[in-house]
Order: C-alpha cells, then sequence, then structure tokens
C-alpha cells in the first residue's frame, strides 16, 4: 500500500553557484534562476496536496559568504517579496518565516513581517522560508526557554518531555517533515531541521536546485510513497510517532 501525500515536505535548495559555473555565469545568475524554481515548486507541492513546505533559504552559516553575494541574496528576496510572492498569496498561499530573523536588514523584516500578515487569512499551502537558520542554535535556544520556564517554577522538570521541547522550537505549531529533499547530491542534513527530521525520510537527487523542476518535486513524492516506513517496529505503520 503506498503511503498518503506527506503533509510537510522540507527542501535544501543547494546547487545554486554550481549551476552558475557549469554554464560559465556568475554565481548570482545561479541564485537569481534558483529563485524561479521556487514559485513552480511551490505552485506543485500546493496542486499534489502537501500542506506545509519549508524551503532552506539562508543558513546561519551563509552570511560568512563574500559581502557582496550576501548583499545580493538579501536584495533578491527583497525583489521577490515585492514581486513574485504575491501571486502566490492571491492563489491562497500562506507565508512563514523561521529562523534569527533579527539578524536580517531592518527593511527586509518588516516586508517579511507584513508579507505574512497580508497571507494570514489564506488556508492553503504553508510557505516557510528557513532565514538565517541554524538547527543547533534554535535547540539551544528552546533549551534555554525551557530553563526560564523551570527557573521561575512554571514548569517542572520532571514533566519536560518531547512536546515540550517542540514546543519551543522556531517550527512550533507545524508536524515534523515526512520527506526532506536534497538536491546537489550532497549527503549531509546541513544543520537543517534536525530534533524534526528524527523520522523523516531523506531523498537526495543529483539536480542542482534551478535544474528541480515540478517533475522531480513529483519523482520525490513518488519515491517517499513507495517506502515502507517502520520508525522502528517490525511492521510498517501510519503517521508520525508522537
Amino acid at each position: 500500500m503506498l503511503n498518503e501525500i506527506p503533509r510537510h515536505v522540507a527542501i535544501i535548495m543547494d546547487g545554486n553557484g554550481r549551476w552558475a559555473k557549469r554554464r560559465g555565469f556568475p554565481r548570482i545568475r545561479g541564485h537569481e534562476e534558483g529563485v524561479r524554481r521556487v514559485e513552480e515548486v511551490v505552485r506543485a507541492a500546493q496542486d499534489m496536496g502537501i500542506r506545509y513546505l519549508t524551503l532552506y533559504t539562508f543558513s546561519k552559516e551563509n552570511w560568512r559568504r563574500p559581502r557582496e553575494e550576501v548583499n545580493f541574496l538579501m536584495n533578491l528576496l527583497s525583489s521577490y517579496l515585492d514581486g513574485k510572492i504575491n501571486g502566490l498569496i492571491e492563489d491562497n498561499v500562506i507565508l512563514n518565516m523561521i529562523g534569527e530573523l533579527n539578524d536580517l536588514p531592518e527593511n527586509l523584516q518588516k516586508k517579511l513581517l507584513r508579507t505574512r500578515k497580508d497571507s494570514e487569512k489564506n488556508t492553503g499551502i504553508t510557505l516557510t522560508l528557513a532565514l538565517s537558520y541554524s538547527s543547533r542554535a534554535e535547540i539551544v535556544q528552546a533549551c534555554a526557554k525551557i530553563a526560564r520556564e523551570v527557573k521561575s517554577g512554571k514548569l517542572d522538570p520532571d514533566r519536560i518531555d518531547e512536546a515540550t521541547v517542540s514546543g519551543n522550537l522556531f517550527t512550533s505549531g507545524m508536524p515534523d517533515p515526512e520527506l526532506l529533499i536534497r538536491t546537489s547530491g550532497e549527503m549531509r542534513i546541513s544543520n537543517f531541521l534536525l530534533w524534526q527530521i528524527s523520522y523523516s525520510e531523506l531523498y537526495v537527487t543529483q539536480k542542482l536546485w534551478p535544474e528541480f523542476t515540478r517533475e522531480e518535486l513529483e519523482k520525490a513524492v513518488t519515491d517517499y510513497r513507495s517506502r515502507e516506513r517502520r520508525f522502528g517496529t517490525t511492521e510498517a505503520v501510519k503517521g508520525l510517532p508522537r
């Protein structure tokens, strides 16, 4: 029996720079092409019935890249929010963000918050952009929140469980991803959703992100649906253990 369509798909979008280099273009051209894929993949996910799509857009570590490239990426995201994102919102997409948003330029923070507010009454797929995101930093912050609650007497330390930790992560209120996709063939997680992907199915494709089309997403989901998901048991089971 096939698995159901995953509720939540997370994607590590990798390979923009390599896509550009192979074609003799500057790296920024790869990022421009990568942005074009976002709209196509979001629409494809919504058409397939996926409810949550989380994209690793800009990691905490990406701030170490050359200043010109970082500035270009910030401006590219700003332009995206001024333009194409509006079409997605009109098509019932909900915009969400996770990460340390205070690291972003102030004008970009304001645009993101305004765009999120503009989409909050929508009922379609939730598109989450992971921005200045680090999973280790997220878990550290969650631990600090829990410690403060214990210190203040609001939380009994003996009552701390997995739900307590999950509820203090950036992704609180979202289901964990059933499927994690990584483009470009790299076999690593890159500090992305480490807690949340404990039972996710992994799908790695050699396609670079600018080559990741609607058809490639359909291939990934078809592969996911064909797998047996045991979660440590001896028989396939439906859903994630809670």
